[in-house]
């Protein structure tokens, strides 16, 4: 079964090489049925709170529409969820690495060297973010060079775990 688990992944990964509109797509589709699922999820859950303590959160209630709203636009219109994953991507590079930078303090007790090294690649991080702001065709390209790398490096693990067992 690993076998032809590692197949399937291989096939997808030279599908999202060959054409990256393809896992664009995909990706936000997977984004929009997932924020419908987690807005019906929340107005399950505050309507099993309200039973129980009788509290009704509209803030509760407010987001999870907004959630099945995002969800019903980005599936419906997909080219505006790809536009949106574009800059998603970049303002996530952006943010990790601010985050990575306020968290350095403690890494130069443990390692200066170490300390350093983060401090030189958030910084680019957030570099590439901008650049990724500027020109989201490469934000979108590089989404979908890391499905592709992704369906590939797994695809190879689950084919050699196939014949190590």
């Amino acid at each position: 079964m690993s076998f032809l688990v590692g197949i399937l992944f291989l096939l997808v990964s030279l599908v999202a090489f060959q054409n990256p509109e393809t896992s664009l797509v995909a990706i936000v589709i997977y984004f929009a049925v997932t924020a419908i699922i987690n807005g019906i999820y929340s107005l399950f859950i505050r309507t099993r709170i309200k039973e129980f303590t009788g509290y009704r959160s509209t803030g509760f209630l407010v987001l999870a529409i907004a959630e099945i709203l995002i969800g019903l636009v980005l599936l419906f219109r997909l080219d505006t969820g790809i536009i949106a994953l574009a800059y998603v991507f970049a303002l996530w590079f952006i943010m990790d690495s601010v985050r990575n930078l306020f968290l350095l303090g403690p890494t130069r007790l443990v390692s200066v060297p170490l300390y350093w090294f983060s401090m030189i690649v958030n910084i680019l991080g957030i570099f590439v973010g901008f650049s990724l702001i500027v020109d989201p065709i490469v934000s979108l390209l590089t989404i979908s060079f890391l499905v592709g790398f992704y369906f590939l490096m797994n695809g190879l693990i689950y084919i050699v775990g196939a014949f190590s067992n």
